[in-house]
């Protein structure tokens, strides 16, 4: 597989490579199957710009529907049976403080995506959703292939279950400098940061028939540590809830939701990023077998990088 990518790497319109299902052959939490997490950092380490990332949400999200779309007793979202989904999505990308955020704590640019792995429709027996039917990636992109192969590889995504958002922005100010999804700021020591997060809240219905709403979005920070000495590392010690906004720490217009938190002083290189709920879970919780994939919805924004000099 590395010298798969090496070659990929060098090619003169290389691809993008992004790891499936990753944990879906875990025994556990942080009991890693077939992909583990040093062989993901082998993989990045060996074409930064091909292998860019992985699923954060696995297709086969039908698994507990029957055919006319009522419940099962049985059947696990994404076909994880061994050790489950939180929330719909892959534990290397759900646990705070995880897989993702020790990534992301090397200063990697490792974004997460959704796909719908649709091989066979629940109406006709199978356990999964037709491509964009219930999960859905989102690339800020120009509509040309090469623009839309750019925003992977670069991270400007966003991802959502079940329609929750149909939007997300998010953006970082200081000293006159932005920098947004996918992006890099670079600032002072000592400055502070305001962020902005401006998500759509779509009023129609989804797929479903039902019209959930953002419940709360929350703000996670973590800091920049620099290589990891163990490749098997999945956890970023310093990841911390920012800020939790509720339905009164945000304003409304139509279905836009916006809300704004500052970073005092920031003295150390950070990352930040976003992900929002329609339920109450603070973590999102062990998705449990026959488990309705229409009532626990999340959304996730890549990382931004505020980077201290």
């Amino acid at each position: 597989m590395v010298e798969a990518l090496r070659y990929m790497q060098a090619i003169p319109a290389p691809p993008v490579v992004i790891a499936n299902h990753p944990s879906r052959s875990a025994t556990g939490t942080g009991v890693y199957g077939l992909d583990t997490p040093a062989e993901l950092r082998n993989w990045n380490d060996a074409a930064p710009q091909v292998a860019v990332g992985m699923e954060g949400a696995p297709g086969h999200q039908a698994a507990a529907l029957n055919a006319d779309g009522s419940r099962k007793t049985e059947g696990w979202r994404g076909a994880y049976a061994r050790s489950p989904t939180l929330g719909g999505f892959d534990q290397m990308t759900a646990r705070l403080g995880g897989f993702w955020d020790s990534m992301l704590a090397e200063g990697r640019r490792w974004w997460v995506t959704s796909t719908s792995d649709s091989h066979r429709h629940y109406t006709d027996g199978g356990s999964d959703f037709w491509p964009g039917e219930y999960s859905k990636t989102y690339v800020l992109a120009a509509r040309t292939h090469a623009d839309v192969l750019d925003g992977l590889r670069n991270g400007r995504v966003f991802v959502t279950l079940g329609d929750l958002v149909s939007e997300v922005d998010v953006t970082a100010r200081a000293g006159g400098r932005s920098a947004s999804i996918g992006g890099a700021l670079r600032l002072r020591k000592g400055e502070d940061v305001t962020v902005t997060i401006r998500v759509r809240d779509p009023a129609r219905a989804n797929f479903a028939g039902r019209t959930p709403s953002v419940a709360r979005v929350d703000l996670i920070r973590g800091d920049i540590l620099g290589p990891a000495s163990d490749r098997a590392a999945d956890m970023n010690p310093t990841t911390r809830i920012e800020h939790r906004f509720g339905t009164g720490e945000w304003r409304r217009e139509g279905e836009v939701l916006t809300m704004t938190r500052v970073l005092r002083k920031v003295d150390r290189s950070t990352y930040i990023r976003v992900r929002g709920t329609a339920g109450e879970e603070l973590e999102p919780q062990p998705d449990t077998s026959g488990e309705d994939p229409w009532g626990d919805l999340w959304f996730y924004a890549n990382p931004i990088f505020l980077e201290v000099r």
